[in-house]
């Protein structure tokens, strides 16, 4: 290959398809969003879910999905995907997601598994193992320290080496050594100072050299900044096309001697075998059988439900029971969220529709109760209200809409709207048998939950959702599903409540290791639904626990009369020593299905890393030896069964001193010094400079800083996103909150090289 042809490999030929280079017979391939299904876009391109794409089938999201802690499931969900995407053509599917849940109000949140690596690891290299069965390449993403988007282009994660190791960092190793993906998926924010996606540390150090990574890496949309200097540290494609911009600049390089031409030969090595293994696959792919997918979608659906309150057993409804559908999602469900990853479903089922053919029960009728983007309904409500009366149980469907869950936005609050609360106020007043479904990518505030019967959080549950609610309700299918995330009872009760989403140009990660379940139960901070916990039908006991050096080995029983699965989580704790460590963390689990009166006998075996935590300054991982409690339980705060194991290993040595909020777990007001201490470094500056002038690593949203026109213009951009939610246009609106998140130096990129570099600097002279 010449240098020029090598050169213009490693970029987009358009938006979604690379560069073929004819003479050799190298064919373009195409790469499409997908992490819950295929957006392979028929028209216009865009990176927001705007434009329609192909009929595809809609699983539920990452977040429903990894409430099923069904690693099998996750494999069957991703060998549709992958046909799918051979079906059509697609060589590389965008997904899945499985970045940290650090907090509720992430507006990603919905695209990813868990606040825990260890499920969001187990369960991503399950998917990635169904998709690649099609030869077509997963690109598990977004690599790395991806938590908020709130200026996701430009922010600074700033976090220290042992917690992005622990947290950030070790479910992307379980997906690489556990699955071998072909292809990795960088992140837009800096880490630690620099790009990820030109990050030498996390590409290279970690990634090449200690997982021993062999696959391709792609940027996020737009997420090239200098393409140079991630050429060298393993950066293989730039998404979307830079019209040969960056081409030049790879050429020039090698030209000029500051950068080996044999770096650029191994990615473009790395970029053929995707484009040669997938090209192959392709020509033998088998066509998609949208129904069969259609009902496995529904079945994912009711393995993902979480039943989270049923008192006095109100549910499985019995038959013949009268009901009431009441709330909007009844009718129109939330069943995706919003932004790249949205899907053009091959069909829809809502409740509404589910319960009408389910000859189980008696639906007497549905009312919407409450305006789906809010706003008060008393009329809405006092329907609703006199529909109640007449139901012996009484269904309430709430939720967020699509404007609160989406690409480009973070959440403002963990509450729900207001009138969704009046409305179950009003029927909860005049009814006692109220079970509410709760359809959210992400915990939500349930201030209500003394006051209802039963409670079914539903998250986001694809195409299907309606059916399996159906499902679940009649007791057609037993609920088997757990929370993958905690649901505080508050939005202050959460560990990063201080400091989400970070400040203009830092995203200080001040609470370390303790996200989510690692901070309430260190810190002894109590919440409303714990990590790992969901009700069945049915009800199981734990017995005869026995710890070996490698495994161990316990009974569990069905002692109900309805057949059921359980899910078993096992915990360790580890002894008192130096380095401080959560008190509790998850280290494997299990999915057991028992028939009623059934028992059956559970081995998890340990590995590696069950009992090792990261050691900074050795810049390894290390076990260090002691008496190790072993916990089985059915959620973080359910445990069954105890026992304890002395592990071999080194002496426990303190390696930071002066740590006062971190051994206790009480880090919601770190100061700044400790910060400092737990990084080994001075914090970087988190606020913008009001005085310099705009360049191009600032924002669109700093014009409000610049000289008049400057101010204008971004005053018209706040007008434009409100007048956008006034016409409830909820996704064009997120848009414009994008386009302020923009560096201005990545609209280049985003307008496939139509607007120079050159003319962004005239533009920022100008403002």
């Amino acid at each position: 290959m010449t240098l020029q042809e090598k050169a213009s490999l490693l970029s987009g030929a358009n938006f979604w398809n690379t560069k073929p280079v004819k003479r050799l017979n190298i064919p373009s391939i195409t790469l499409t969003d997908g992490p819950h299904g295929l957006r392979k876009q028929a028209g216009a391109a865009d990176h927001l879910g705007l434009g329609e794409s192909v009929k595809a089938t809609c699983f539920p999201t990452a977040a429903a999905l990894a409430s099923s802690w069904d690693e099998n499931l996750l494999q069957r969900v991703g060998e549709a995907l992958g046909n799918e995407a051979a079906a059509n053509k697609v060589s590389v599917l965008l997904g899945p997601g499985l970045n940290i849940v650090r907090d509720p109000l992430a507006g990603r949140a919905f695209e990813y598994f868990s606040e825990d690596p260890y499920i969001a690891g187990k369960l991503a290299a399950a998917m990635v193992r169904g998709i690649q069965t099609h030869g077509v390449a997963a690109t598990p993403k977004h690599f790395a320290v991806n938590s908020q988007e709130y200026l996701r282009m430009s922010i600074n994660e700033v976090v220290d080496e042992r917690t992005m190791r622990e947290i950030y960092l070790e479910g992307f190793r379980r997906v690489v050594q556990e699955s071998k993906p072909k292809m990795i998926m960088t992140s837009y924010n800096k880490i630690n100072g620099t790009y990820a996606s030109e990050n030498g540390h996390t590409l290279q150090d970690i990634l090449v050299k200690e997982w021993n990574y062999s696959g391709a890496t792609v940027t996020d949309w737009g997420g090239n900044n200098n393409r140079v200097a991630g050429l060298k540290v393993g950066s293989t494609l730039e998404m979307p096309s830079s019209n040969g911009a960056t081409d030049k600049e790879i050429y020039e390089a090698v030209k000029d001697g500051t950068l080996d031409e044999s770096i650029l030969d191994t990615q473009v090595n790395k970029l053929l075998s995707v484009v040669f293994e997938t090209t192959e696959a392709i020509k033998n792919a088998q066509p998609s059988d949208l129904d069969v997918h259609h009902e496995l979608a529904v079945e994912a659906a009711e393995r993902s439900m979480v039943l989270l309150k049923n008192d006095s057993h109100v549910l499985p409804i019995a038959s013949g029971t009268r009901i009431a559908l009441i709330g909007d999602f009844a009718q129109t469900p939330r069943y995706q969220g919003a932004g790249s990853s949205l899907v053009n479903p091959t069909r829809v089922i809502s409740a509404v529709d589910a319960f009408t053919d389910n000859d189980l029960i008696e639906l007497i009728g549905y009312e919407p109760g409450f305006k789906r983007t809010g706003g008060k309904s008393t009329s809405l409500i006092r329907k609703a209200v006199a529909l109640a009366k007449k139901a012996e149980v009484v269904i309430v469907f709430i939720g967020l809409d699509e404007a609160k869950e989406a690409e480009g936005i973070d959440r403002k609050t963990m509450e729900l709207p207001a009138n969704q609360l009046a409305l179950l106020s009003a029927i909860s007043a005049v009814d006692t048998n109220v079970v509410v479904v709760s359809a959210a990518g992400g915990p939500v505030e349930m201030p209500f939950a003394d006051d209802v019967a039963s409670i079914i959080h539903s998250s986001l549950g694809g195409q299907g959702v309606g059916k399996a609610v159906a499902n679940i309700i009649t007791g057609l299918r037993t609920p088997s599903g757990k929370l993958a995330v905690s649901y505080p009872f508050t939005y202050s009760d959460v560990p990063t409540a201080n400091y989400f989403p970070g400040q203009e140009k830092t995203a200080e990660h001040r609470e370390g290791l303790y996200v989510g379940y690692r901070y309430y139960e260190t810190a002894e901070v109590a919440v409303r639904y714990p990590f790992g916990f969901g009700l069945s039908y049915t009800t199981f006991s734990y017995s005869n626990i026995v710890v070996k050096e490698k495994s161990v080995t316990f009974s569990i029983t069905n002692d109900g009369d309805i057949a059921g699965e359980e899910v078993a989580q096992l915990y360790i704790q580890p002894p008192k020593g130096a380095t401080f460590r959560p008190v509790r963390e998850l280290k494997a689990f299990t999915k057991v299905s028992l028939q009623p009166g059934q028992m059956k006998k559970v081995t998890v075996d340990f590995d590696s890393h069950t009992f090792a935590h990261y050691h900074v300054s050795a810049k390894a991982w290390v076990i260090a030896k002691g008496e190790y409690k072993i916990e089985i339980g059915a959620s973080v705060q359910d445990i069954r069964l105890k026992a304890s194991l002395n592990v071999k290993g080194i002496a426990d040595t303190q390696e930071v001193q002066k740590l006062k909020s971190y051994p206790s777990g009480n880090i919601k007001n770190v100061s700044d010094k400790e910060f400092e201490t737990l990084l080994g470094r001075p914090r970087p500056i988190a606020l913008w400079n009001r005085n310099n002038r705009l360049t191009p690593e600032d924002t669109v949203m700093q014009m409000k800083y610049s000289r008049l026109l400057g101010r204008l213009l971004y005053g018209l951009l706040r007008l434009a996103q409100k007048v956008l939610f006034v016409l409830k246009k909820p996704n064009l609106a997120n848009n414009m909150e994008f386009i302020m998140n923009l560096p201005f130096s990545r609209i280049p990129g985003f307008a496939g090289g139509k607007i120079s570099n050159q003319a962004i600097e005239r533009f920022l002279k100008v403002i």
